[in-house]
C-alpha cells in the first residue's frame, strides 16, 4: 500500500511539473509574440518618422499640374503673385505683367503641326548637335549646336540650306508661334498687339548622353527675367511626349513648399509669366530623346526679334 501511495504521489509531481512547463513554454510564446509587434511598431514609428522628415526637408516634392494623359481644351491657369522683378524694368501698359502665373494648354497646336515641327528640328539638328546631351537649333539668328560650340547655320551649309528646311516649314513655324502669343495674351489679360518675340526662341533637343560643357547643363535653376532680362512671357511647345518618347525631362516650377510638375505631352503648350514667381527647372532626361521649342516674349519693343525667314 505504501508502494502505491508513493507512485501516486510521482505521478501527481510529474503532471505538475508538466503544467508548469506548458505554462512557461504559453508565456515565453506570448512574451515573445509581445515583443515582436512592440519591436515592429516601434520601426513603423521609426520609418514614419523618417518619412515625414523627408517630406518635410526635401526640396523634391512633386505635385503634377498637368499629366501628360490630360487633353486640355482650354487653359489650365494656375495664378501666383507676381515678384518684384518688373519694378527694375520699364513698365508698358497693356503688356507688363499684373496677373502672374503658369498655364498649359493642349489645343492651341495639333499633333500633326507638332509631328512637322520636330522634323523640321530633326533635319536642321542632324547637321550638328552637342557632344553633350543638349542641343539647340535657333531658326532666327542661325545658331546650332556642334560639338563644343555653336556655328551659324546658315552660313555653314548655306548651299544645303534649302535641301533642308522648305517655306512650308517657316509658315507652320510662324502660325504657330503667332497662336502662342494670342493664347497667353487672352489668359493673362493682355494686349497683343504690345507683346514681341524675343532672343533666345529655340528648338532644344536633349537626351541621357553626359554634359561635356555648360551649354550642356540645363537642370539648373533658374530665372527667366534674371537670366535674360528682356523676357516677359516664356512659353514652351512640345513636340515629343513623356513616357512614351523619353523619360525624365519633366519641367518643374519650385515653390516655396513644394515643387509643381507639369509633363510633356506633343502639341501641348506650357506658358508663364517669366519672374521670380516661376523659379523653375528641367529633370534631367534619363532615356529616349526630348524635343521642345521655347518662345520668347517681351514687351518692350527695344528688344523684338523678327519672325525668322528662309534665305
Amino acid at each position: 500500500m505504501a508502494l502505491q501511495r508513493r507512485g501516486n504521489v510521482k505521478n501527481s509531481d510529474s503532471k505538475a511539473i508538466e503544467k508548469k512547463i506548458k505554462r512557461a513554454n504559453a508565456q515565453r510564446q506570448t512574451f515573445t509574440w509581445r515583443g515582436f509587434i512592440t519591436v515592429l511598431l516601434l520601426l513603423t514609428g521609426i520609418g514614419a518618422a523618417v518619412i515625414w522628415l523627408y517630406m518635410s526637408l526635401t526640396d523634391d516634392v512633386t505635385e503634377t499640374l498637368v499629366f501628360r494623359r490630360e487633353v486640355l481644351a482650354e487653359p489650365r491657369l494656375f495664378l501666383v503673385q507676381c515678384s518684384e522683378d518688373y519694378e527694375n524694368y520699364k513698365r508698358f501698359p497693356g503688356c507688363t505683367p499684373k496677373k502672374c502665373g503658369r498655364a498649359v494648354i493642349d489645343s492651341v497646336v495639333t499633333k500633326e503641326e507638332a509631328q512637322a515641327l520636330k522634323r523640321l528640328a530633326e533635319r536642321g539638328l542632324s547637321l550638328g548637335g552637342s557632344d553633350g546631351g543638349a542641343s539647340i537649333l535657333d531658326l532666327h539668328s542661325g545658331a546650332l549646336s556642334m560639338g563644343k560650340k555653336f556655328v551659324n547655320i546658315y552660313r555653314y551649309f548655306s548651299d544645303q540650306i534649302r535641301e533642308v528646311f522648305t517655306e512650308e516649314d517657316f509658315t507652320v513655324y510662324r502660325d504657330v508661334r503667332g497662336r502662342i502669343q494670342r493664347v497667353i495674351a487672352e489668359t493673362f489679360g493682355l494686349d497683343s498687339s504690345q507683346m514681341y518675340l524675343t532672343k533666345p526662341t529655340f528648338f532644344s533637343r536633349i537626351n541621357s548622353t553626359s554634359a561635356k560643357t555648360t551649354h550642356d547643363e540645363y537642370w539648373h535653376p533658374h530665372i527667366d527675367k534674371v537670366t535674360y532680362g528682356s523676357f516677359d512671357y516664356t512659353s514652351l511647345l512640345y513636340l515629343t511626349d513623356y513616357g512614351v518618347d523619353f523619360g525624365g525631362g519633366r519641367f518643374i516650377f519650385m515653390d516655396p513648399n513644394s515643387n509643381r510638375t507639369v509633363e510633356p505631352r506633343a502639341g501641348r503648350v506650357s506658358f508663364f509669366s517669366s519672374g521670380s514667381e516661376n523659379l523653375h527647372r528641367v529633370e534631367k532626361v534619363v532615356w529616349g530623346t526630348r524635343y521642345a521649342i521655347t518662345v520668347s516674349f517681351t514687351c518692350d519693343p527695344d528688344h523684338a526679334i523678327a519672325d525668322p525667314t528662309l534665305p
